[in-house]
């Protein structure tokens, strides 16, 4: 099972709706080296739910629940979405700057890519970050 990072502005879409509707389409990616990455995950893996804007912060977890199918709003068939479910808020969410002043996440994707709204979490990380957010 693979561990994601997935970006939302919260005044769009924020952990708050997930945890309200249950369940949605995460879709609406438009770069290719993100939509690859939908396209890698695999029903079970989890997924951070990361808001940026302000906040840049993880706000909990997600699983996906259905792997990469067409992005209904991409005209040109080219992008794709994948379904998720919410899972659990973090207690504390895990902060941008928690992440970048660590020194503990030299490759993680987040820090050396930031503009990409889903990238992978290395295994490492991605148990600290539980633990960080409890």
């Amino acid at each position: 099972m693979n561990t994601w990072l997935l970006k939302s502005e919260p005044d769009v879409y924020s952990f708050s709706d997930l945890t309200r509707d249950g369940a949605t389409r995460w879709d609406g990616i438009r770069n290719y080296q993100a939509a690859n990455f939908l396209k890698a995950m695999q029903v079970g893996d989890c997924a951070f739910i990361y808001h940026t804007g302000g906040e840049r912060r993880i706000m909990g977890t997600a699983t996906i629940t259905r792997t990469a199918y067409p992005d209904p709003g991409d005209a040109d068939g080219v992008f794709v979405c994948v379904d998720l479910k919410v899972e659990k808020p973090f207690k504390t969410p895990v902060t941008l700057e928690f992440i970048k002043q660590s020194g503990l996440f030299p490759d993680f994707l987040l820090l050396k890519q930031g503009r990409l709204s889903a990238v992978p979490v290395p295994a490492p990380y991605a148990a600290l970050l539980r633990q960080a957010g409890h």
